[in-house]
């Protein structure tokens, strides 16, 4: 999603050029800065106004780091799904649409702008608050976290070959393990703990809605959808005619599928139909 070196906004009267962009909505937002969409928003000391923010992230004249947030949403989606399908697309906001610049980055960027300066932060001088930075890949965290159930998201073909749906105990074996009281739910987990935990909490999310983002709804091939949903630890990514992965803050680096068994179904039908949606 790179933008072109002409490219430049106001951002406190210097010119920022622009090497990338992200939505910052309800149904669509930098999953590294939150579980759902007001965290994501306070984390850049933003309100979270229904309509939502367009990211620019870019350089100034002295090769800082600056992150400018836009209320032309609409805007900033074109340019993104423009630079996805390769094509240039000039991203150059009206000042009027400007509500902040925020010094540094909250997300990792490859690319830097040609003719000024290697990126950094600003001067002190030059914000009033502690430059952005993007999520330290060498820990695992909630940050991290939530960036590995973007990635399954994005190649979830290449991780569900990965899976053997043999692997998944049947109704009669899950009985016997778990005991018939728990049958359902072990012909689903597979026993574990953790995933039971995330499956519950989930399913409390029918009954008391989250707050706004935390699942999430987006298009997949078919007539299926691709599910997300977070909380306090976890994160469950899914298809809504498959299987679901979890990933746990305190499983560092583990991907854990979920098989149907009789109760994903109709848990993921139900997350679904609450969940938001991109315009």
């Amino acid at each position: 999603m790179a933008g072109t070196d002409e490219e430049a906004v106001a951002a406190d009267d210097d010119a920022l050029y622009v090497l990338t962009a992200a939505l910052l909505t309800p149904a669509k937002f930098p999953s590294v800065l939150g579980d759902d969409y007001p965290e994501a928003c306070a984390a850049l000391g933003l309100p979270p106004v229904a309509d939502g923010y367009g990211l620019v992230l870019g350089q100034d004249g002295e090769g800082a780091r600056w992150t400018v947030v836009v209320d032309d949403v609409s805007l900033v989606a074109v340019a993104i799904a423009s630079w996805d399908c390769g094509m240039e697309h000039d991203l150059s906001p009206d000042e009027r649409t400007v509500v902040a610049a925020l010094p540094g980055w909250p997300l990792a960027v490859a690319v830097a702008a040609p003719n000024v300066p290697a990126p950094h932060d600003p001067s002190p001088d030059a914000a009033d608050m502690p430059p952005l930075t993007p999520p330290d890949g060498e820990v695992w965290g909630p940050a991290q976290r939530r960036l590995g159930a973007d990635e399954i998201a994005l190649q979830w073909a290449t991780w569900r070959e990965q899976v053997n749906d043999s692997a998944f105990p049947t109704p009669d074996s899950a009985a016997s393990d778990a005991g018939e009281g728990d049958a359902a739910e072990g012909t689903a987990t597979g026993g574990h703990s953790g995933i039971r935990r995330v499956l519950a909490e989930a399913r409390a999310y029918v009954d008391s809605p989250p707050p706004l983002g935390r699942v999430r709804s987006s298009f997949a091939p078919g007539s299926a959808r691709t599910l997300r949903a977070d909380g306090p630890g976890w994160s469950l990514i899914a298809r809504t005619d498959d299987i679901a992965f979890v990933l746990l803050d305190d499983e560092p680096g583990e991907v854990l599928p979920v098989g149907r068994g009789p109760e994903l179904p109709g848990l993921l039908k139900a997350l679904d139909e609450m969940a938001v949606r991109p315009l």
